[in-house]
């Protein structure tokens, strides 16, 4: 080990090294060796002393490196220079620190600061401060915006969720339905530290209600005329429940994206659908057909009793006025009999030929040749008849005007009085004779 020049004494300077003089033994710290961190460390102080105005120590670096020993030589008071450093580094990280409370708010937005987890005081929009960690900490919260969760679905009602949306009506029936629930947030405190999940919390209550909604009604209600009422009343029991819950929601709108039954029973719910309807145009054509034959039938009937009551005035004063016209000519017969007797015997004869088709011709006066014009007779009568059936059914209309909305057209029903008038042998005529 000594051939090789390697001592093992703990003691020796040069303990490893090996015998041969050094280049840089004996040399000054800066003349070429390793840098001195002392003397490293006092330029720092010294130029940062010369910073914030302070005076440099002298430089004795001679002196130290002269001593060689312990206290050899007057070192330099570098405390001042780290009480100064420090506190120029505490305030700069007291500035950071203090700068880190602060936050801004975007407009539509609130911000909640807690200290120590417990929710303070809520700041609006703008530039804002608070105690930085840990003492104080802040969140913002979205106010204004309109938030939305979907129920059945997931971004398309073909993306569909069949645990969500199918549901049990009133009539033991299965439907399927999508909706989507628009909301916004009326307390940023208690949407903060009342929820757990806000969303998948307003998505439940959504779930729960329209469930309890359905399960109230029919299942052709839910899938047509009640899709409204079915939406407001869901959005009604949702404000009730997160009111209840203090979750600071606010239910905007309740949108009903797809009502239907499962696909499993489309083909047969089409079926039956196609069958009510069928069922409800035959009974809307029987309905209509109804509303045509009835008001014809009261009118005609109203029509009926109308002529009836009209007839039997008619033949009522006939014969009141044929009983007075007796009593008259009774009173002239009595007084005057034989002259009465022949104009009773002239009057009744001439309505009789007047009426009648048939003409009677003096054979006596012994002429061979006779002209008749009976074409011209017969058409002159009735033209007569036909006069005098119209002026009397004139009197008859304006006397017993029929109600407009029970008569028919003339063409559906025949006129008994017209006919009846038209005939000059009828009954009634005949009767008019006897009486005159």
């Amino acid at each position: 080990m000594k051939r090789l020049g390697i001592k093992l004494s703990l003691n020796d300077p040069r303990w490893g090294k090996d015998d041969k003089p050094q280049a840089n033994e004996g040399k000054k710290p800066g003349d070429g060796g390793p840098p001195d961190m002392e003397q490293l460390w006092r330029d720092f102080n010294q130029r940062l002393n010369g910073l914030f105005g302070q005076k440099r120590p002298p430089n004795n670096n001679n002196n130290d490196n002269n001593s060689g020993g312990e206290g050899g030589g007057n070192r330099p008071d570098i405390s001042g220079g780290i009480r100064a450093t420090a506190g120029a580094i505490g305030a700069v990280v007291a500035l950071i620190w203090l700068a880190s409370g602060s936050f801004i708010v975007q407009e539509g937005q609130t911000g909640v600061v807690y200290t120590f987890g417990k929710v303070s005081h809520t700041t609006g929009s703008g530039f804002n401060w608070r105690w930085p960690y840990p003492f104080q900490s802040d969140e913002t919260v979205k106010v204004s915006q309109m938030r939305m969760v979907e129920i059945g679905y997931r971004g398309n009602i073909k993306n569909k969720q069949a645990r969500e949306s199918l549901m049990l009506t009133d009539d033991e029936n299965i439907i399927d339905i999508q909706f989507a629930v628009q909301f916004k947030l009326k307390d940023p405190v208690a949407w903060l530290m009342n929820n757990r999940d806000e969303e998948d919390t307003v998505r439940q209550v959504a779930e729960t209600s329209i469930r309890e909604i359905v399960g109230k009604n029919k299942m052709d209600f839910v899938l047509y005329e009640g899709r409204d009422k079915v939406a407001f009343e869901t959005q009604q029991l949702m404000q009730q429940i997160l009111d209840r819950y203090a979750s600071g929601v606010l239910v905007s709108s309740v949108t009903l994206q797809a009502v239907q039954p499962p696909e499993q029973v489309q083909i047969a719910f089409d079926d039956a659908v196609k069958a009510g309807q069928d069922r409800e145009r035959q009974k809307n054509e029987g309905q209509a057909y109804a509303n045509e034959v009835i008001p014809k039938a009261h009118g005609y009937a109203s029509r009926l009793m109308q002529e009836a009551e009209g007839y039997r005035s008619m033949v009522v004063e006939n014969a009141t006025g044929n009983a007075s016209r007796f009593k008259q000519v009774l009173v002239e017969y009595q007084k005057a009999p034989g002259v009465t007797r022949d104009r009773m015997y002239l009057d009744t004869m001439q309505q009789i030929f007047s009426s009648a088709s048939k003409v009677m011709v003096d054979a006596k006066s012994g002429s061979n040749l006779l002209y008749l014009p009976l074409d011209k007779l017969i058409a002159q009568a009735a033209a007569t008849d036909a006069q005098a059936a119209a002026a009397r059914a004139a009197a008859q209309a304006a006397a017993n005007p029929p109600a407009a909305s029970a008569t028919l057209p003339s063409d559906l029903m025949p006129s008994v009085e017209v006919n009846r008038q038209r005939d000059p042998r009828s009954r009634e005529a005949l009767r008019d004779r006897e009486s005159r």
